[in-house]
C-alpha cells in the first residue's frame, strides 16, 4: 500500500527518532545529538548517532542511516508497511482508509488466518492424542522432544480423509474457505473434497509477523509419492516469498550476526534445538530472489548450508546464479558444505553442536563456489580450453548488477586465473592520468620450479570444491606453507605461539581448515606425537594438503619447517615467517586503500602512493627476506626463505 508523505510526516512528528531508537539502543545526549554503540556491529567507541531535528539516525561503523521506519526495518526485519503500521499505532495516528477491494482482500486474509489457526490447533491436538503415537515416536527418534514440538507448534494430520474438514466444519468454517486456505483437495472430477494432508507430521509455516499461513507435511508412510507436501499457493501462502522459522530467526540473526539457511524443516528444528536460533529454510524449492532479499534484511552475508551430496551441490550452484545479479557492496552469501550423505539433523544428533559449528565456521564465499563450479572435473591443457574458462568466468562477472562489486569480481577472477595457470601481469611503468589503470602490463610466465603445463593435463578434481590443492604444483605461498607446516611438524611450538598462530589469515581455505583440525587434535591431546598427529590429520582427509606442503618445502630447501629440524631452529624460522606475513598483510591493506583513493581522486600523489606500495610488494615477493642465523641446533647452514 502507498502512504502519503503527509501521513508519514505526521507519524515522524509525533515520535522523535531518539525515542524510537532508545528502545533498542542505549543513547547518551551529546550536544544536539544522541550517541550510542552500533546495534549492527560490536564496538567500544560509539559510532551511532541520532538527530531529532533531522529525524534520522546514522551508523558510521555499518555505513547505514535512515529514519524511524528504516530503523525498525533494519532491526526487526519488518516490511515497510509493517513498520508504518506499528509506528502509526504507537503514535496514535489512524491508518489511511483503503479502497473497497483492498478491504475485501483484508477481510479474506483475516478469515483465512483464522481458519489456519484452527487447523494448527487441530494438528497439535492430534499429535498428542492416541492417534499421534506413531508421529510422536518418529519425532522422538529424531530428538525432537515436547519442548521443540511446542515451540514450533508441530502437529499431526491423521490418516483420515476428513479429519480437519470435520473439525473446521464443527466450528462454522465453510468448505470454500477451507479450499482457499489450502486444506482441502477439490475439483470438477472429485465428487467429495477431502483433506490435503493425511498421515503426516505437520510443520506450521508463518509469515514474518508470526501468523500461520500454510503447512509443510512430512509423510509417515514410506510408499507415499511426496515425502514432503506443502500447502498450495493461496492468498496467504506464496512459498517463494516465505522462510520456515523466518519470524523467530530475524531477531536471533541480529544477535548472532548472521543467518543460516538449511534445506529441511526438521533440520531447522534440530538446529534451533542445538542453539542455532538464527536458522531458516526455504519451502522445498531453490532459494528465490525474494527470499534472498528477506535474508539480507536479517544479515549481510547469510550462510547457506547444503547437504554434501550432488543435489546439495546443484542447489548451491543455483543460488550462485540467483545471487550474482543481486550482489551489492557488503551484501553477499557464503556456503557451508556438510559431509556427503549427512544433513544438519544427522550431524547434530551424531556429533553434537560443535561439529555443526565447525562446518559453519568453514563457510566459503560465493566466489569460491563459482570458481569450483566452473573448474571442477575439467581439464585445461589447451589454450582453447583456458580461453573457454576465461569466457565463462567473465560472463559470470558481467552478471553482477552493482558496478563496484562487478569490478572487484573481474579483478578477483582474473587473479585466480593468473595463479591457476601460472601467469602474472608484469607491472608497467607508472602511467599518466587518462592513460588507463596503473600497473597494467603484458602477460608473462611465473618463474616457478614447477609450471602448470609440466603437470600434464591439469585435471581439476572434485576435491577442488573444498581445496585449492592441485597435484604437481605449489598451491600456496612459501610463507604460508612454512607457517603451517612448522606447527604440523613441531606441535610443541603451538602452545607458546597459539594466539599468533590462530590469528594468521591463510590465503587458501584448505590451509585454514587444516589449521582448525590441527588445533582440535592438539586441544584434545596436548602431548600428541608428530607421527600420531600426522596419522589423525590424514584420516581427516588432509593427506593431499600435507603432501603438497611437504613437497613445496622440500623444493624450496627450507629445512627448519621439516620434522627433523631442531625445535629451536624451527621456532626462530617460524617467527621470521610470521613477521613477513604481518608485513604482507599490512601492505595488501595499504594497497586496497591506495586503489580506493586513486579511484576517488586520480591525482599524481595518489598514483605515486599506489606505485610505491606495489613496488614494496614486488620487492617482498622477490626476496622473501633471507633468513639468517638458523641451523645451530640442527647443524645445518642458513636457509633462504
Amino acid at each position: 500500500m502507498r502512504f502519503s508523505e503527509s501521513f508519514l510526516d505526521d507519524i515522524r512528528a509525533r515520535l522523535p527518532a531518539s525515542e524510537v531508537v532508545a528502545r533498542r539502543v542505549k543513547l547518551k545526549k551529546q550536544g544536539r545529538e544522541f550517541a550510542g554503540l552500533s546495534p549492527f556491529n560490536a564496538e567500544k567507541t560509539p559510532s551511532f548517532f541520532v538527530n531529532d531535528q533531522k529525524g534520522r539516525w546514522f551508523d558510521f561503523s555499518a555505513g547505514k542511516s535512515g529514519d524511524i521506519f528504516t530503523f525498525l526495518m533494519e532491526i526487526d526485519g519488518l516490511d515497510f508497511p509493517e513498520a508504518v503500521e506499528r509506528l502509526a499505532g504507537e503514535a496514535g495516528v489512524p491508518m489511511p482508509a483503503r479502497d473497497e477491494q483492498a478491504e475485501a482482500r483484508d477481510r479474506q486474509r483475516a478469515s483465512l488466518l483464522e481458519v489456519l489457526e484452527h487447523a494448527t490447533a487441530y494438528f497439535e491436538a492430534s499429535l498428542q492424542a492416541a492417534v499421534g503415537a506413531g508421529a510422536r515416536g518418529y519425532l522422538a527418534g529424531r530428538d525432537i522432544g515436547p519442548d521443540l514440538q511446542t515451540r514450533f507448534r508441530i502437529g499431526y494430520a491423521p490418516a483420515t480423509r476428513n479429519g480437519v474438514k470435520q473439525y473446521l466444519a464443527d466450528r462454522g468454517v465453510d468448505q470454500q474457505r477451507m479450499v482457499e486456505a489450502g486444506l482441502l483437495v477439490t475439483g470438477d472430477d472429485i465428487a467429495v473434497s477431502y483433506d490435503r494432508f493425511r498421515d503426516r507430521v505437520m510443520f506450521p509455516i508463518t509469515d514474518l509477523r508470526g501468523r500461520v499461513v500454510g503447512f509443510g507435511g512430512r509423510a509417515m508412510a514410506a510408499d507415499v509419492p511426496a515425502k514432503y507436501l506443502n500447502s498450495p499457493e493461496t492468498p496467504l501462502f506464496h512459498k517463494g516469498g516465505l522462510l520456515f522459522n523466518g519470524q523467530a530467526a530475524r531477531t536471533a540473526a541480529h544477535h548472532a550476526g548472521t543467518v543460516v539457511v538449511v534445506e529441511g524443516y526438521a533440520d531447522v528444528v534440530q538446529m534451533v534445538g542445538a542453539g542455532f536460533d538464527h536458522t531458516v529454510a526455504p519451502l522445498g524449492t531453490a532459494v528465490t530472489e525474494r527470499q534472498l532479499e528477506i535474508l539480507w534484511r536479517m544479515a549481510d552475508e547469510p550462510i547457506l548450508c547444503f547437504d554434501g551430496d550432488a543435489a546439495g551441490q546443484r542447489a548451491a550452484y543455483r543460488v550462485v546464479d540467483t545471487a550474482l545479479p543481486m550482489l551489492a557492496p557488503g551484501k553477499s552469501v557464503r556456503f557451508a558444505t556438510l559431509p556427503a550423505g549427512v544433513d544438519p539433523d544427522d550431524l547434530i544428533r551424531r556429533d553434537g553442536r560443535a561439529a555443526m559449528e565447525a562446518v559453519l565456521d568453514q563457510a566459503a564465499p560465493l566466489i569460491d563456489v563459482l570458481w569450483a563450479r566452473e573448474t571442477a572435473g575439467e581439464t585445461f591443457a589447451t589454450p582453447e580450453r583456458r580461453a573457454a574458462l576465461e569466457r565463462k568466468l567473465a560472463g559470470a562477472a558481467r552478471a553482477v548488477g552493482d558496478e563496484s562489486v562487478r569490478r572487484h569480481y573481474v579483478e578477483a577472477l582474473r587473479d585466480r586465473i593468473e595463479t591457476y595457470f601460472g601467469y602474472r601481469r608484469e607491472a608497467s611503468a607508472p602511467q599518466r592520468r587518462g592513460d588507463g589503470p596503473a600497473g597494467r602490463g603484458r602477460w608473462r610466465r611465473r618463474d616457478e620450479p614447477m609450471r602448470p603445463h609440466e603437470a600434464g593435463d591439469m585435471p581439476v578434481s572434485q576435491g577442488l570444491k573444498a581445496t585449492s590443492v592441485v597435484r604437481g604444483r605449489a598451491a600456496y605461498t612459501l610463507r604460508d606453507a612454512v607457517l603451517l607446516a612448522t606447527m604440523v611438524n613441531h606441535p610443541a611450538l603451538i602452545a607458546p605461539h597459539v594466539d599468533d598462530f590462530c590469528d594468521i589469515d591463510f590465503a587458501h581455505d584448505d590451509l585454514n581448515r587444516l589449521r582448525a583440525a590441527l588445533m582440535e587434535q592438539v586441544a584434545t591431546d596436548p602431548g600428541l606425537a608428530r607421527a600420531d598427529l600426522h596419522a589423525r590429520l590424514e584420516a581427516r582427509d588432509f593427506a593431499a594438503v600435507l603432501a603438497t606442503l611437504e613437497a613445496q618445502i622440500n623444493r624450496a630447501g627450507f629445512w627448519p619447517a621439516l620434522a627433523d629440524a631442531d625445535d629451536a631452529d624451527a621456532e626462530a624460522a617460524w617467527g621470521q615467517a610470521l613477521v613477513l606475513h604481518h608485513r604482507n598483510r599490512t601492505l595488501n591493506r595499504d594497497l586496497r586503500e591506495a586503489e580506493a583513493a586513486l579511484a576517488k581522486d586520480p591525482s599524481e600523489l595518489n598514483l605515486a602512493r599506489l606505485v610505491d606500495i606495489q613496488n614494496q610488494l614486488a620487492s617482498q615477493k622477490g626476496t622473501e627476506a633471507l633468513l639468517e642465523g638458523f641451523g645451530a641446533g640442527s647443524g645445518r647452514s642458513s636457509p633462504a626463505f
